[in-house]
């Protein structure tokens, strides 16, 4: 009976042990993504996800909407998130605040600005001209916010306008930064201002609801900067190098299929991602953005377009200190794809 016993407690032992052992395996394909928001302006990533080729790889996505740059952040040095989605600029002013052990840049995943700028229909019936915000209001969303700062970079050093609070001696368009961002579409349909900087699927929307006119998007005046990036800590891309280049292989063959993808094909692989937008929206939303070029072709972030961002920054007063490139980014794995 003794020796019934012991051998049960060890056949018990040794099936924990088996089942620990699996739930670490599954545990050790995981990989937690936090993302500063949910857009169609990431698209890649969720077609990668959708149409399985992160099963493919052997890994499994568990994506949450952080809500901000400051929740990413925080949840990649907590170790709540092993990959954080959000834009450069916030590795910037977080290494100009001093943190230590900021996040790395290892991917960009967005090469442009994604905002459109959206004006009342009923005043734009011709061609478009930046010139012609002369003596506009503009609500441009929040400051420090890249498309407030790439609006003002383009209106002043592109074309002249100076911007400020109010018209006047010295100011030619308003740039109004005091509108919350997820405040500023239902502000401007309310008919405040005379165009508003806008994302998708909310600019196809306006134009749906002929609430607004799309008239120009800053991504053809800018382009090659970094605007939405992929980070990790330090050790994370030490310690996990597979995961990583895993994660960018299917990235890969996101993008790849996002750009020779049929309407309904673009549909059957966001749809589970944005079930409450219409098909014709998210179909509109992507077709726009890949005709200015914001979908990365290249996942490496380059130096170039790092200065760059620094110059547009820079140029708002929002920059108090340039952060090297070699200090921020890490293009390793994006190299490798």
């Amino acid at each position: 009976m003794k020796k019934l016993t012991i051998l049960l407690v060890v056949v018990i032992s040794l099936f924990s042990v088996m089942l620990t052992a699996c739930g670490k395996d599954k545990d050790s394909n995981v990989i937690r993504v936090s993302e500063v928001t949910h857009s169609l302006f990431y698209a890649p990533l969720y077609i990668a996800m959708n149409n399985g080729y992160f099963e493919e790889e052997g890994i499994e996505i568990e994506l949450t909407n952080a809500g901000g740059s400051d929740t990413v952040t925080t949840a990649l040095t907590s170790k709540s998130a092993d990959i954080g989605l959000l834009g450069p600029e916030g590795m910037i002013y977080v290494r100009n605040q001093g943190m230590q052990n900021a996040p790395v840049i290892f991917a960009q995943l967005t090469a442009c600005d994604g905002s459109f700028l959206v004006g009342r229909p009923e005043e734009n019936t011709g061609t478009f001209s930046y010139e012609s915000l002369k003596g506009k209001h503009i609500i441009a969303g929040r400051r420090g916010g890249m498309p407030a700062m790439t609006l003002q970079y383009i209106l002043e050093e592109i074309y002249g306008l100076k911007t400020g609070d109010e018209l006047g001696e010295g100011v030619d368009t308003i740039l109004d930064l005091s509108v919350a961002f997820n405040l500023t579409v239902p502000t401007f349909v309310g008919g405040t201002g005379d165009y508003c900087s806008m994302f998708e699927p909310n600019a196809s929307q306006c134009e749906l609801d002929g609430t607004g006119k799309i008239v120009a998007a800053f991504g053809e005046e800018v382009s090659n900067i970094p605007y939405t990036v992929f980070t990790a800590t330090s050790s994370f891309l030490k310690n996990s190098p597979e995961k990583i280049e895993k994660f960018m292989r299917a990235l890969q063959k996101g993008y790849d299929y996002l750009m020779i993808a049929t309407d309904s094909q673009l549909i059957s692989a966001l749809k589970p991602s944005f079930n409450t937008t219409s098909d014709e929206l998210i179909v509109s939303a992507v077709r726009n953005y890949i005709e200015i070029g914001a979908y990365a072709s290249d996942f490496v972030l380059q130096e170039s377009a790092w200065n760059k961002l620094q110059d547009i920054m820079e140029h708002a007063g929002e920059l108090t200190n340039r952060v090297a490139y070699t200090d921020a980014v890490n293009t390793t794995f994006a190299s490798n794809v």
